[in-house]
């Protein structure tokens, strides 16, 4: 067992240490907009990968999931700057996201197509919330670009946010993560044509509001917000401190799925609305990649099968991903589960400005990972992983940490090991301290690991530091005591180092979380890690910084 196995609850995320429902992993859809960048990587999608993989290693079933967002208006501005059409730009934009998560060694079973079934289970979703009396009709004053011809919202739109001041995108500022929906922003101007003239239009909308279910959500957030993250909480608190919007279901455009409401024709789905059905969506589809039995789409998330969910976000996602789709599912009345975490992240820099596609201030991800193995990558944005405040991403700076906390004393302390193992190879005895310290090693990954305090960061320094005491020790220790904990320690750092647990578990090491206080431990080798190349130009770069 990992590092202690009773079957203490962990406050209101419902978890304990003992816990053996099926979990569901879920990193916020990607926009099919183009590859993912680096501050793409140290956000949801490698801290839901290794989640993911530790809860697998527990023994739990597992399913991580997530889907490319194709409805977004981003899709729509990003083609336009790119010449091409929104259809042309889903296609390409999928692959290349598949190609990032692939070369970060993300285990998920592939990006599920955005295809008939998806738009039936969307759908299915929104219908029976209209059949059920859930939405309302409204008429809203929405921002319309006259040259053009059309309606604004989120991408297409861009002003200022009402409530912080600073330059936001419509639907919710990306700043201070409050909603903006309809007539909200200041300034309003259509992104693709700033000089377009832009006035304001009534239009009927069907909406979800979510004022009718601040008593339910006012009791979920008492007992799951107080494991969140400090802005992220706080956010949350100050939004239910004021009348909770209307979550817009249907709006006036022309890309995404036709809304099939009599009272709003022409209209189409709000884009974030199919967020949640999206989710239930390749749920189902990740699970039948798996081998289990295609059935209703939406089983894996009903509160029968009693899941726990988690979602992995950025702060920018937390009115969507904290809130909206929460009430969605709480429209459905008790049919579905709903999230016990929401692990949100915060900005990730590189060399101290946002990440910026239109400014070409970026590193994609793919492009990294060709120069540097994947597993440093992993160790480093792990380790710097904007988790409760911006952190800052610089390859120098990369080469110098992974060089000076990962792998030095990694290869020394396997060069060290080599030298001393016995020519039989038989087992090696182990002492009732050697057990202790092993345990110890386990209990400071299962905290790091833990839903509630989930922390990547902390697992990657809980490596470093006990590779250092492993290392100081290596030729003095009791051998068996020095290779059982070491095991445990790479049997905990394989969530993050993947290539390196491929490589000891094909030798035949044996890298389950059970280990620790084992009273013998077979022999084995520590193989060397790939150090971080720089090229003459990047270190150049860096000692100028």
């Amino acid at each position: 067992m990992s590092g202690g196995s009773d079957d203490r609850a962990d406050g209101g995320t419902g978890e304990t240490d003992g816990d053996r429902r099926p979990a569901i992993v879920i990193a916020a859809t990607p926009t099919s907009n183009g590859g993912l960048h680096v501050g793409h990587l140290a956000g949801p999608y490698l801290a839901a990968d290794v989640c993911a993989r530790h809860l697998r290693a527990t023994g739990r079933r597992v399913i991580s999931t997530t889907c490319t967002d194709d409805s977004q208006s981003y899709v729509v501005t990003t083609a336009h700057r790119r010449g091409v059409t929104p259809e042309q730009l889903c296609r390409t934009g999928t692959a290349e996201v598949q190609r990032s998560l692939d070369a970060l060694g993300v285990c998920m079973a592939g990006l599920p197509p955005i295809d008939d079934r998806y738009r039936r289970t969307v759908l299915r979703f929104m219908t029976d919330l209209h059949r059920d009396g859930r939405l309302r009709l409204r008429t809203v004053r929405l921002p319309y670009a006259v040259r053009a011809g059309v309606f604004l919202y989120d991408g297409l739109l861009s002003g200022t946010c009402p409530v912080c001041l600073g330059g936001s995108s419509g639907g919710v500022c990306e700043a201070c993560g409050h909603p903006n929906h309809y007539d909200q922003l200041l300034d309003a101007h259509y992104s693709l044509d700033p000089d377009d003239p832009v006035e304001y239009r009534e239009q009927q909308i069907l909406v979800l509001p979510m004022e009718e279910y601040r008593e339910r959500l006012t009791a979920y957030y008492a007992a799951h917000t107080p494991h969140w993250r400090p802005r992220p909480r706080r956010l949350i608190s100050e939004l239910l401190a004021r009348p909770l919007p209307d979550v817009p279901v249907t709006i006036p455009g022309t890309w995404g799925i036709p809304a099939p409401f009599a009272e709003t024709p022409g209209q189409i789905l709000y884009p974030w609305i199919e967020a949640m059905p999206a989710v239930i969506y390749s749920t189902a589809w990740t699970a039948e990649q798996l081998g289990e039995p295609a059935e209703d789409t939406d089983r894996h998330f009903t509160a029968e099968a009693d899941p726990q969910l988690v979602y992995f976000h950025g702060y920018d996602n937390v009115y969507h991903w904290g809130l909206v789709d929460l009430v969605a599912l709480m429209a459905h009345g008790e049919r579905y589960a709903l999230p016990e975490a929401n692990v949100c992240n915060e900005f990730y820099a590189l060399e101290g400005e946002k990440f910026s596609t239109s400014r070409n201030h970026l590193v994609e991800a793919v492009d990294l990972l060709t120069r540097v193995p994947r597993d440093l990558v992993r160790y480093y944005l792990s380790l710097t992983a904007p988790e409760s405040q911006g952190t800052n991403f610089t390859e120098p700076e990369l080469h110098r940490t992974v060089t000076e906390r990962l792998v030095g004393p990694w290869n020394r302390l396997a060069d060290a090991v080599a030298r001393r193992l016995p020519d039989d190879g038989a087992a090696l005895p182990t002492t009732p301290g050697g057990r202790h310290r092993a345990g110890l090693i386990a209990e400071r990954f299962r905290l790091c690991y833990r839903i509630s305090d989930f922390s990547p960061s902390q697992a990657a320094d809980t490596i470093a530091v006990q590779l250092l005491r492993l290392e100081r020790q290596a030729d003095t220790a009791d051998l068996g005591d020095l290779l059982l904990e070491l095991r445990t320690l790479l049997s905990h750092a394989a969530p993050i180092l993947v290539d390196a647990a491929e490589k000891l578990t094909a030798s035949g090491v044996d890298l389950g979380l059970q280990g620790h206080d084992d009273p013998s431990v077979a022999v084995f080798r520590l193989p060397h890690l790939p150090g971080s190349a720089l090229r003459p130009d990047q270190a150049l770069e860096g000692e100028r910084a």
